[in-house]
Order: structure tokens, then sequence, then C-alpha cells
């Protein structure tokens, strides 16, 4: 019975990625890692730990403390800051993980750095300008306004589009830069403008080993959860989601993720949405850890979560997925705080229409 360690475990990522694992007719045990008491009291657990976070220098021996006495045999990082510090120092680690190379990790961290990368090795990005000044807004803005009335601003680092907001002057830009410089501690230097994308939104969610595509599978974002209360209009976690089977999506996501990983091992959730001609542009790369909703697959049958445990334990997959398309078209995901989630079929609504 494999005991595995969640980090961030009190996050809805983390949550999800436990239900994912709970469909998988094995005996896993679980363990969990969070920086405050409270928000490890939701998730079925067997044990949980306060652990102090990255920046501190004993973060390494306290999660040391907790692999020795819960005797873990392998540790999932979710939060994107734990998944970088343990790829650097995952030789420190006394229980194994599964992540890609740190360089590849560090890179997909930095989206501004991420977006260059991806344009020098001819992947479809949005044109991207980074914002280190007042004058670098307006030259981005007089450059980007010319694909589409409106400018996509946001943070360079962070989940969950921290910092976002279409912008259609120097004003916007301005006044929310100076917004984020007063109450919550980024400045000019810790933002992006890039071209403003205004098709639809795909999720492509993908488990590599040694260099090996296992299997993937791409979902559109159709409604966001409170998107309706952001200033931007959308989060990166969806109440509405379904199944998509695309050519141009799946060789739009290999493309990103070989392009940043020489040999892809581990996770890699490709973010990207179509520009005006309909064609998927890669905005980032969700490396190491699964995407909020990684038990939607799992409920609908390609438990992806638990192939990941299954090669990080050295184990065989007890069957191989087809590595493009496994799932059907139009499996619809919804769901919303407090009320759950469901899977539901096409065609299969159970409102009436009158």
């Amino acid at each position: 019975m494999p005991k595995v360690l969640i980090t961030g475990a009190g996050g809805s990522a983390a949550y999800n990625f436990r239900d994912a694992l709970s469909q998988a007719g094995r005996d896993y045990r679980f363990v969990g890692t969070d920086v405050k008491p409270y928000h490890l009291e939701l998730i079925e657990l067997e044990g949980r730990y306060l652990v102090p976070p990255v920046s501190d220098p004993g973060y390494v021996d306290a999660m040391n403390k907790v692999i020795e006495a819960e005797s873990i045999d392998f540790v999932h990082p979710q939060p994107d800051v734990e998944v970088g510090f343990l790829a650097t120092n995952r030789d420190k680690l006394a229980a194994p993980t599964f992540l890609p190379d740190a360089e590849a990790i560090a890179l997909c961290h930095d989206k501004m750095e991420f977006n260059a990368h991806l344009t020098a090795k001819g992947v479809s990005v949005p044109k991207a300008r980074h914002i280190a000044s007042q004058d670098d807004l307006r030259s981005a803005l007089e450059e980007l306004l010319q694909i589409n009335p409106r400018v996509w601003l946001r943070a360079i680092r962070g989940a969950g589009s921290r910092g976002s907001l279409p912008i259609d002057s120097y004003y916007q830009g301005d006044a929310w830069i100076d917004y984020w410089r007063s109450f919550r501690g980024l400045d000019y230097g810790d933002f992006m403008a890039s071209e403003f994308l205004p098709g639809h939104e795909f999720a492509w969610q993908s488990l590599w080993y040694k260099g090996e595509l296992i299997t993937s599978q791409a979902r559109m974002r159709i409604e966001y959860i409170f998107g309706n209360l952001t200033p931007s209009g959308q989060s990166s976690s969806p109440s509405v989601a379904k199944t998509v089977n695309r050519d141009d999506v799946n060789e739009a996501g290999v493309g990103a993720v070989r392009a940043v990983s020489a040999e892809p091992h581990g996770v890699y959730c490709v973010d990207m949405k179509e520009n005006a001609d309909g064609v998927p542009m890669v905005t980032e790369i969700n490396v190491g850890r699964f995407f909020t909703t990684s038990n939607f697959f799992a409920h609908a049958g390609l438990n992806m979560p638990d192939m990941y445990l299954q090669l990080g334990l050295g184990k065989e997959l007890d069957s191989k997925p087809a590595q493009f398309n496994p799932l059907p078209d139009d499996l619809y995901w919804v769901r919303m705080i407090d009320m759950g989630y469901k899977l539901v079929k096409e065609g299969e609504w159970s409102a009436i229409n009158h």
C-alpha cells in the first residue's frame, strides 16, 4: 500500500488529485502538508502536517521529518513554488518525486521568458512585451493594439491568471500596475503585455516518461468559477469544461513541451487560446503538477494521476491508453463551489427546454 505525501494539500487542485486517485481502485494511502492548519481540514488524509513555506531554511528538514515519520513512498508537490523548489532540491528529499528537469520548470514559471523561448523555437505564441517601465507600456500598447482592440496585461509569475486584465489604454494599464504596486507588492518589471486572444481556450494535459508521451487529452474551458466577478472576466479554473479532440491543439501541446524539455518527464499541462484566425496560441505550461480539475478525466475513464503515480513508483502501467484523444468529444465537467461536480455527456442534460 504505497503512501503518498501531497504538498499544498489544502488547495482544490490537491483535493481533486486525491479524488482522482480514489477512482483508481488501488490501496493508496495519503498524507498531506500545508502552511496553515485550516487548509487541511477538508481533504481526506491519514496524516496532516504543518510545514514552513519553501522560503524558510527549515522547509526541507520539516518535509523529511514527515517523510520519515510516515514512511512516505512518494512525494507529489502541487503548488508551483514547491514544484520549483523540490525540482532543484530533489536530491535533498528523503523520498522520490516524478518531476521534469529543473531548468524547464524555471523557464515555465517565468511567462515572459517562456514566451520568448517558444517564439525562438517557432511555436505559435501570442506576441508579448515585457513591461519594465511606463514607456514600455506605451510602446507595447501602440504595437499590440494594432492586432486587436484590447491587450492582455498580466503578471509574469503566478498561477490563477494572477494580475490579469484586458486593457485598451495606457491609463488603464498604468492604474492597474499602480494598484498592484500599492497593495500587492508587484510593480513595473513584474508584468507583461501580450496580444489579446479572442477565441476558445484549451487546456491540454499530458504525461511523459523519459521523453515518451504516455497520453494526453484536451478540454475547452467554457465558463469560469466566479468569472463574472473578476476584472478580467475569467480565472484559470473552469466551472464548465468539455473534452475536445483537435489535431492542431495536440500538435501545439507537443510542440510546446518539446520546446522546453529535451527529454520530457512528468506532467506538462499546456494552456492555449485561439487567435482571431482560430489558431491555438500557447500561453503557458503548468509544469510538474496537474491542472486543478485533474479528476475530470479520471471520472471519464482516463486517470492520469494514477498513471503518474504508478510510473513515479517505478511500476509498469496496467494498460497504455492512446497518446492522443483517448476520451470522446463533448464530455462536460460541471462544478461549482459548495455544489460538487458532475460528468455529463452532450445531449444528456436533465433540464427541459420549453
